[in-house]
């Protein structure tokens, strides 16, 4: 859940900013609702679709065996994932290198880059034609292949395992300077040290990282489309994607969607149950290392060796995506009208999405901080909700719902647009929500006693406090929609192709040319607008001091 500190609050609000912030709760909290679960709680209603029965599908052995693959693999995932990210997140924090923040920079890269980018950059390292490839055709080995259960594990650690060092990270950060200081004076071994100090601070984030990173992998649409393989490496989503656009089975990808929502909301049980934050991805600021424990030779020659394995596991892909990207005709792909075509349809569904996704984020981060336990709980709900209701699940039961009522084609920009707005909410609530308990810590009195209210209070007072995470919202809306195609999947035609798509008809035809130069542009757009919104939060938060 989303947490503010109401009580605190709303002791320096009026009563009207109160009722506002209570209405804004409640007016995110419906859309974010209806949009998500509305479409799939309508369809049976409006266009007499009703799921097949649940006990009926569990008797089909390919549909057990896809379930059972969903959670075999979102498990080992996670597994992997916390055996990297937790040495990673620990080595991160005692490391007294220079560079330690640029790494730390570096390690986001993952989150912001497009699924279907990364897996091309996986491929070209692992694949059959990739360098790991070559190395064994030299060697006279046969070359592998990292289609199935192992492309997907390596994937998703690829993906996580920076994510977990993040919350690990930030974890360790939390823990109190005097802790460190007496751990020096008192000279603890480094063992000891891990014991007393460091290993609490990993256990309380433990259930946040599996949790999320099992749950994230639960969802994970793009990656084990592009690298299952086949029939035998399937997941739930897959298998909605598949009924809807292959089959055409409504009835059965009504229930595959109901069924993916019962296992997401089973993988974030644990979370929501000890209190962790959904919204809480790894994008905050780390806490600063300030440890007075003494160095050891050993831990730190592990320590190199754990940040030089997460370093190669994400620079060799990125250098592999950048070598054959430039290898591909950039110059006829720029000039190509479907490229072009593509580029603008993007940027066409990624401006409003990213404005919409900001507005709500806004929205339910005001009610969050202020807005009565009623609002806080609507605002925790939306953005949980987004984790629990996966993207492909949303357009499965918008593409029923329209396909019973309306034109599917004129209305699909619209959908998408929407979706994913709500795409966003988790990352926008996470990056707007302390911002504002802040600005109203300090200054609510003040204002208060000034008679600021409404309109006047937010543009004076959580205005200049929200310039900064804004900017890094709105780079962060942008580069998810960009490089998004869980929601387009489903939608996408001739007429809407957005680059992800494109991307992806590329690789299916087998230009895998084309394929490498349309990776290496559409990530490099994605990195160019974050780095333009960091540099901008920056600026602005310079300014402000």
């Amino acid at each position: 859940m989303v947490a503010g500190d109401g009580p605190a609050i709303s002791a320096v609000l009026a009563p009207a900013d109160r009722r506002l912030r209570r209405a804004l709760g409640l007016a995110g909290g419906l859309v974010a609702f209806g949009f998500l679960a509305g479409a799939l709680l309508a369809v049976p209603l409006v266009t007499g679709l009703w799921p097949a029965a649940p006990l009926a599908l569990l008797q089909d052995p390919y549909l057990r065996g896809i379930v059972a693959f969903t959670l075999e693999q979102a498990a080992l995932s996670a597994l992997l994932s916390l055996a990297l990210g937790i040495p990673l997140g620990l080595a991160l924090h005692r490391t007294r290198l220079p560079g330690r923040a640029f790494v730390l920079r570096l390690f986001l890269v993952p989150q912001a880059l497009p699924p279907l980018v990364g897996a091309l950059g996986l491929l070209a390292v692992f694949g059959r034609g990739g360098w790991l490839g070559d190395a064994f055709a030299l060697a006279g080995l046969p070359r592998p292949s990292i289609y199935g259960l192992a492309g997907i594990l390596l994937a998703h650690v690829f993906f996580n395992a920076a994510l977990v060092a993040r919350l690990v990270y930030g974890a360790l950060g939390a823990v109190p300077h005097e802790s460190w200081r007496i751990a020096g004076q008192l000279g603890l071994s480094p063992l000891a040290v891990l014991r007393h100090v460091e290993g609490p601070a990993v256990l309380r984030a433990l259930p946040q990282a599996a949790s999320l990173v099992f749950a994230l992998c639960v969802t994970s649409f793009t990656l084990v489309l592009v690298l299952g393989g086949g029939p035998a490496a399937t997941t739930v989503e897959v298998a909605v994607y598949q009924a809807l656009r292959y089959d055409f089975d409504p009835g059965r990808a009504l229930a595959l969607a109901l069924l993916q929502i019962g296992l997401v909301a089973l993988a974030l049980a644990p979370l929501l149950m000890i209190g962790g934050s959904t919204a809480d991805l790894g994008l905050g600021h780390a806490g600063a290392a300030r440890r007075f424990d003494r160095p050891s030779r050993g831990r730190t020659v592990l320590d190199g060796f754990v940040i030089a394995l997460g370093l190669a596991l994400l620079l060799c892909p990125l250098a592999a995506l950048v070598a054959n990207g430039l290898a591909a005709d950039l110059g006829r792909l720029v000039g190509d009208p479907a490229v072009a075509r593509a580029a603008l349809t993007s940027l066409l569904v990624a401006v409003p999405a990213a404005l919409l996704g900001l507005g709500l984020s806004l929205a339910l981060a005001l009610a969050a901080a202020g807005g009565g336990t009623f609002a806080r709980l609507a605002a925790g709900g939306a953005s949980a909700l987004v984790l629990v209701v996966p993207p492909i699940v949303v357009g499965a039961g918008w593409f029923l719902l329209l396909r019973g009522t309306g034109d599917v084609a004129r209305l699909a920009p619209v959908v998408v647009v929407v979706a994913q707005a709500v795409l966003i909410l988790p990352y926008g609530v996470r990056l707007f929500l302390p911002a504002i308990v802040e600005a109203d810590r300090r200054h609510g009195r003040l204002a208060l006693g000034l008679g600021l209210t409404g309109w006047a209070r937010l543009r004076h007072l959580e205005g200049p406090a929200l310039r900064r995470p804004a900017s890094l919202a709105l780079g962060l809306a942008l580069a998810v929609s960009l490089g998004d195609l869980s929601t387009v999947a489903l939608f996408g035609s001739t007429d809407f192709t957005t680059l992800p798509l494109l991307l992806l008809q590329r690789m299916g035809s087998y230009r895998s040319a084309d394929a490498a130069g349309l990776a290496l542009l559409l990530g490099l757009g994605v990195l160019a607008v974050l780095l333009a919104a960091e540099v901008s939060g920056r600026q602005r938060g310079e300014t402000r001091a």
